[in-house]
């Protein structure tokens, strides 16, 4: 790909794996081909939270996020299907395969999308365009799935390809054609560009991505601070961040959790309830990964206007401990959050890994640290074994319905990571 200069550019692609978990799961229950499905955080109460449908339900006015019985209400066909994630899991890494025949630059962002740069490769499989036909072809024929895959010359213009098409679908966008394809589409189609930003643009007249590109930088930068100047570089396609190897990933990556409640919650009881349960699953996975302890915490609330709020703070000590990891998270969402409305959804996740190295100062008290570390890694072993709910802290036990909560864990890729600071 070349740019109007005679500039080389890269070759990016953005691969995205359509209605990811309903899919799986229409391969794993073919029966059920040709029903409405969605696929629900929680099977054993009908409060379980829709993560994902197929066309027809989506068709059907099914919408990710529904709780059941809305969805239920909306679709009386409805076929729900827990959600399994060990299986997702295990395809996505079988997608990431096919991806890893044309490069070894792909980037996850999340489970189901993959950023891959192929400028090196583009010559040798005919461009990008053409490795991207490859890679559809591979993933239906192969796996049974269907990709939509954005081509470009950037990571957020590639993104934005993936999306324009759906399902089973490619999509070019150049430095001669994106102002056609890219600049008539309303400014939230562009990535980052949340409802509360699109609300700010919105009092200010600015709707489409074309209108973003075209206001002045500054203006931009006044209005919605350092957010301004990257949405008016990503409008016009002046995106240079980097797709990150494999082997790089690590350096990036955190490992997070986030819930749904089957209610909304009105007391600081009940989020530190939630906010420890999450933070169990948390420390299990980083205790499984080779990451070591984590030095930060980063903690979120979702109200029940959907208005997030966000922060992050470091430990005294890196740890991979429950309880250290939820004391630092509970202490940050007080600190953020205002208590306008009720609390929806929270998430806990961490980040900046020793990756092995433990960290000690004169004041850790060590035989202590190492008991702690082995009673957690002993419910670690019986959960394994057992089940999730074999082993559960009395704080969460004082409802019964959290105790039961379905948590999805996941690696969580960074905005700042993305923008390439």
């Amino acid at each position: 790909m070349v740019c109007g200069e005679g500039k080389a550019l890269r070759t990016i692609l953005h691969s995205d794996l359509n209605n990811f978990y309903a899919s799986v799961e229409l391969l794993r229950h073919p029966e059920l081909r040709g029903r409405p499905v969605a696929v629900c955080g929680s099977r054993e109460e009908r409060h379980g939270i829709v993560l994902a449908k197929n066309d027809l339900a989506k068709k059907a006015g099914v919408k990710t996020g529904d709780v059941y019985w809305q969805a239920k209400k909306k679709c009386p066909q409805l076929q729900e299907i827990p959600a399994d994630f060990s299986a997702y899991l295990r395809v996505s890494k079988q997608v990431r395969k096919i991806y890893e025949r044309f490069t070894d630059r792909v980037e996850a962002f999340g489970i189901d999308e993959c950023w891959l740069d192929v400028t090196d490769s583009a010559g040798l499989f005919g461009g990008g365009k053409a490795i991207a036909e490859k890679i559809r072809a591979a993933v239906k024929g192969e796996l049974g799935l269907t990709v939509s895959i954005g081509v470009s010359w950037n990571k957020v213009f590639a993104k934005l390809g993936s999306e324009i098409k759906k399902p089973d679908a490619i999509t070019e966008i150049t430095p001669e054609n994106y102002r056609e394809i890219v600049w008539p589409l309303p400014a939230d189609e562009l990535l980052y560009v949340g409802p509360a930003t699109k609300r700010k643009l919105d009092l200010r007249g600015v709707h489409t991505i074309g209108s973003l590109a075209n206001t002045d930088a500054a203006l931009l930068k006044d209005w919605l601070g350092k957010w301004g100047a990257y949405l008016h570089a990503f409008a016009n396609g002046e995106d240079a961040s980097p797709v990150v190897k494999k082997e790089e990933e690590e350096n990036v990556k955190s490992i997070g959790n986030s819930l749904t409640n089957y209610r909304d919650l009105t007391d600081e009881e009940e989020v530190y309830m939630l906010i420890l349960l999450l933070s169990d699953a948390v420390a299990a996975r980083l205790r499984e990964s080779a990451f070591g302890k984590a030095r930060t915490v980063c903690g979120g609330a979702t109200d029940s206007s959907l208005a997030r709020f966000a922060k992050q703070g470091k430990m005294p000590l890196p740890s991979r401990s429950a309880a250290d990891i939820a004391d630092c998270a509970f202490d940050l969402f007080r600190r953020v959050y205002p208590w306008r409305s009720p609390v929806r959804a929270v998430s806990v996740s961490v980040r900046d890994f020793t990756g092995g190295k433990d960290q000690m100062n004169l004041f850790t008290d060590i035989l202590s640290e190492r008991k702690a570390e082995r009673l957690e890694e002993t419910v670690d072993a019986l959960r394994k074994k057992y089940g999730n709910r074999i082993l559960q802290r009395a704080t969460v036990l004082k409802d019964e319905r959290l105790s039961r909560a379905d948590i999805r864990a996941e690696h969580v890729i960074h905005p700042e990571n993305f923008f390439g600071k």
